[in-house]
């Protein structure tokens, strides 16, 4: 692969130290082989030269809650859409993630080692991924779809293992299979979620010991992390004692909660996007009638509670869940932590070192360094001036993930 020089930008690292102007970035192959001011490093011979014309430069950034292969969990969609109809949605899912300047993401459910290899390989646009197959669920809990009626709404296929699981033992057995079939980060829905037709989102589920049976399968696999859809305080808390890495949602963390999860360096997801637009979605009857009250009366009480686990000092990074809403709105995450009180550099750091770090990458991504992958990104305004514009599509000029170019209109 030719040498790729990106000159005449302005970098902001994601290290959070000053902002560097006039600066340069040297790709080979598909590593940072150097980052420097103007004129600081030599230009090797047939080097692709590519002037930002005073740009910004960023590191790619990372969503560490989305589902790619997802678009609304629409139930009636499992019911009459064909199977490869989703993989071939996914698709586009993955490549307006990768186009919003999105290069790494952690799988929350459903994308499988099958999608995974296939990015891996090039066969289509596609951001890094860490994926967990299929989220762990108790009988009549989020992630169990038998309904009422005695339909089974669960997507089925090999690549899918059986995810509801009941007692210590069945857990066991459950992560087992599933750390089989791929998963690098086994996901647990300790509390009940908005979109489910059997339970409510402050619901606790799973038991104290059944969770650390999760947390133990996880360790004997070489410190495989566990990641917690959880909403309820008591569900919360459960998660944290028995070990678990990170808290998705978080809705109803009180004060015991975030000071459990500051103490521990437990992440937080707060996953704002969700939990905003599917407000707007159900005031518009937009969502299945089961679940339009709870996505309302979260909004306001995830924004506070949010607010107090900032301030308390819990480690907060970005993630989404997009594809239970439209893909490509990752980064409007940014803007709900930057009301929650970041500042734009810190609410950049959250998508891009920290949100490295809690997925164990923080060796190859999340900054701007030389040695680590080339997953770059440029945008034409000034993100630590206006960081709504990242929200921009036409602000996105430059997309590279893996030292390959995906998306440019700089010219």
């Amino acid at each position: 692969m030719k040498s790729l020089l990106i000159t005449n930008g302005t970098i902001i690292s994601g290290n959070g130290n000053e902002t560097l102007q006039n600066g340069v970035i040297l790709v080979e192959n598909n590593i940072i082989k150097d980052i420097g001011p103007q004129n600081s490093i030599t230009t090797p011979e047939n080097c692709q030269i590519m002037d930002v014309n005073g740009a910004f430069i960023l590191p790619g950034f990372i969503d560490t809650h989305t589902h790619v292969m997802s678009n609304g969990f629409r139930m009636e969609d499992t019911m009459y859409d064909p199977l490869a109809l989703h993989f071939y949605q996914a698709l586009e899912n993955m490549k307006l993630t990768l186009e919003a300047g999105i290069t790494s993401v952690r799988d929350a459910g459903l994308a499988d080692i099958g999608v995974k290899t296939a990015s891996e390989r090039g066969l289509f646009p596609a951001p890094r991924m860490q994926i967990c197959v299929m989220p762990l669920s108790i009988s009549g809990g989020h992630f169990d779809f038998q309904l009422n009626s005695g339909f089974d709404m669960k997507i089925s296929y090999p690549g899918l293992p059986q995810s509801i699981c009941d007692g210590p033992e069945e857990v066991r057995k459950r992560s087992r299979e599933v750390l089989r079939a791929g998963a690098e980060v086994l996901k647990v829905m300790v509390t009940g979620g908005v979109m489910s037709a059997n339970d409510r989102p402050e619901f606790t589920q799973f038991a104290w010991e059944e969770l650390k049976a999760v947390v133990e399968e996880a360790k004997f696999r070489g410190g495989i992390k566990v990641m917690a859809h959880a909403h309820g305080a008591e569900g919360i808390k459960n998660a944290v004692k028995a070990g678990i890495y990170s808290i998705e949602h978080g809705t109803y963390a009180d004060k015991e909660a975030c000071q459990m999860m500051a103490r521990a360096g437990t992440y937080l997801v707060p996953t704002f996007v969700v939990i905003n637009l599917n407000r707007e979605k159900a005031l518009q009857g937009e969502l299945p009638e089961y679940s339009r009250q709870g996505a309302i009366e979260i909004a306001k009480v995830h924004k506070e509670n949010m607010k107090m686990a900032y301030d308390m000092g819990v480690n907060i990074v970005a993630g989404t869940d997009c594809g239970v809403v439209e893909h490509g709105l990752n980064l409007l995450e940014l803007n709900y932590l930057c009301d929650l009180g970041m500042e734009p550099m810190e609410a950049i750091q959250a998508a891009t070192k920290k949100a490295a770090e809690c997925l164990g990458w923080q060796d190859k991504v999340g900054t701007l360094e030389k040695g680590k992958l080339a997953d770059i990104v440029v945008v034409k305004k000034d993100p630590l001036d206006d960081i709504g514009s990242l929200t921009d599509k036409e602000n996105i000029l430059m997309v590279i993930k893996d030292g390959k170019i995906f998306k440019n209109i700089l010219n």
